[in-house]
């Protein structure tokens, strides 16, 4: 299949500028978009036009205007030129992953994970209260 070439490095490009201005990882922009990460990093990289319903999307999760992304606005009106608008607090990228992850898990691995939490989090608190036990016995 044929298709311009420069566009599609136009949208990749922007939509790069616009995931990393908003601190999402391609991972992250891929699964709000319905998309495998590969297919989204190709994306990026210009190696494919999107599909108008993911273009769509893109513009929805990345908060970047249409035209923008398609490389309509001059480069100095483009948005992430301007104050960005405040976005809502995200969790660090390493619990997204860590939450795409146990979402791939069977019930049971998932219960197993959950008691293994747990236990972690009572042997946490068990060290700290030691610790203060000791601090106090020492003065």
């Amino acid at each position: 299949m044929a298709y311009p070439r420069g566009l599609a490095a136009t949208i990749g490009t922007a939509a790069r500028a616009a995931r990393v201005q908003a601190n999402l990882t391609q991972e992250d922009v891929a699964e709000r978009v319905g998309l495998a990460t590969e297919v989204y990093g190709r994306l990026e990289r210009g190696g494919m036009l999107p599909s108008v319903p993911t273009l769509k999307k893109l513009c929805e999760t990345l908060h970047i205007p249409s035209d923008v992304l398609l490389g309509l606005t001059p480069a100095q009106e483009n948005f992430w030129a301007k104050a960005p608008p405040p976005r809502p607090v995200e969790e660090p990228a390493e619990i997204r992953r860590l939450v795409r992850t146990v979402k791939k898990l069977e019930p049971a691995e998932f219960r197993l994970l959950g008691l293994m939490a747990t236990g972690l989090l009572r042997l946490r608190q068990t060290r700290h209260s030691q610790a203060r036990h000791a601090s106090s016995a020492a003065q």
